[in-house]
């Protein structure tokens, strides 16, 4: 038996190899993952939720360049290694665009940055602000190579650390709606009867709501945060699984192994977790990657309408909130960069669930 299982799994595997776009989408998947999980490492503003505003450098083309005058705060951020790895620095300091400066004295005499042609404020600093005089290891010149967005901020530092939650909500609204959907479609499944028409008149009164009503109600009487989005979103998609289980667990139950198995005394709980369940474990994959991204779209949705992730963290359904009006002012990639990772990230999972599809089909 154990062979054959392995053998299975082998051709499987071997016929999800064969298809280009499930393998390129699982790599599209595994590279997005790496940067939603060190989005500090790569982003260029490693600030939390790279939050450094600069309202005089807002709504910036790509490839903005300007210099930059960073003012030493004196206040020493204790903060560990593992939490500005994955969390961000604690910025205290000041950063400043700026068009010009020189040196007068102990003085440090700069001109802010204004845009549109105009000349900004003139101001000055003592040199003895800066650690040890050096005042040249502050002053920088940063590129924001997918612009700023309206409120100055490095838009790419903005999206790497916004594809956390469009990545990590479909992960923790599938291990929900796993855990609920398996345990109510063995249920009603196995034991049929009142039982089965019991939950099945709870599914069909949960699948007849809207879904995003649902999850707006769901957030509601929750909160608006960033853990009560993932969970409204997992608690509205049991539905899917727990009928996908209920209707492989009748066909299974008939099967020759299962009245072996209860022959030999077996209880229930082990006939459905070791010899059910096992064996449709290939139509749940296939459904959770759907899954997958019917909670991204859902999160981007919610945070669009502003009741999924709150200010200041990213998300790219906010991102897309916040700049939707410019695509009419001429300044459409700040709405259509966020809106394409989403569609890339959605149309990736549909792609691996097409291909686990085909490679699981023993048919095929």
């Amino acid at each position: 038996m154990n062979t054959q299982n392995n053998s299975l799994s082998t051709l499987a595997l071997q016929k999800f190899k064969k298809n280009f776009w499930g393998v390129f989408s699982l790599g599209i998947i595994s590279c997005i993952g790496l940067i939603s999980i060190f989005a500090y490492v790569f982003a260029p503003d490693a600030s939390k939720n790279a939050n450094q505003m600069h309202l005089s450098i807002h709504s910036k083309s790509p490839g903005f360049k300007v210099q930059m005058l960073t003012i030493p705060s004196g206040i020493n951020s204790e903060q560990n290694v593992f939490s500005k790895l994955f969390f961000g620095k604690n910025n205290t300091d000041t950063e400043v665009p700026i068009q010009s400066y020189q040196i007068s004295g102990n003085k440090l005499n700069y001109t802010e940055y204004a845009s549109d042609g105009l000349k900004g404020l003139e101001k000055q600093i003592d040199l003895s602000k800066f650690p040890n005089s050096n005042y040249k290891n502050y002053i920088d010149n940063r590129s924001f190579i997918f612009g700023t967005d309206k409120y100055g901020r490095d838009y790419l530092s903005r999206i790497l650390i916004g594809s956390r939650i469009s990545f990590f909500i479909g992960f923790v609204a599938v291990f929900i709606s796993l855990i609920v959907g398996l345990l109510m479609g063995s249920i009603a499944g196995y034991y049929g009867g009142k039982v089965d028409a019991f939950i099945m008149w709870i599914i069909n009164i949960t699948w007849s709501i809207p879904t995003l009503l649902l999850v707006i109600t769901i957030t509601l009487a929750l909160g608006k945060g960033f853990w009560q989005v993932f969970i409204a979103v997992g608690l509205t998609m049991w539905v899917e699984v727990a009928r996908v289980v209920r209707g492989q667990i009748i066909s299974a139950k008939e099967m020759q192994y299962i009245t072996a198995a209860r022959a030999l005394g077996y209880n229930d709980y082990r006939i459905i977790t070791k010899h059910i369940l096992p064996n449709i474990f290939g139509p749940l994959i296939v459904i959770s990657a759907a899954n997958f991204a019917a909670a991204i779209l859902i999160e981007s949705g919610l945070s669009f309408l502003g009741i999924g992730a709150q200010p200041p963290m990213a998300s790219w359904g906010a991102m897309i909130k916040d700049h939707y009006n410019y695509i009419i002012l001429g300044k459409p990639y700040l709405a259509l960069i966020p809106g394409i990772c989403i569609m890339l990230l959605v149309m990736a999972f549909m792609l691996v669930g097409n291909a686990l599809r085909d490679a699981l089909d023993v048919k095929g």
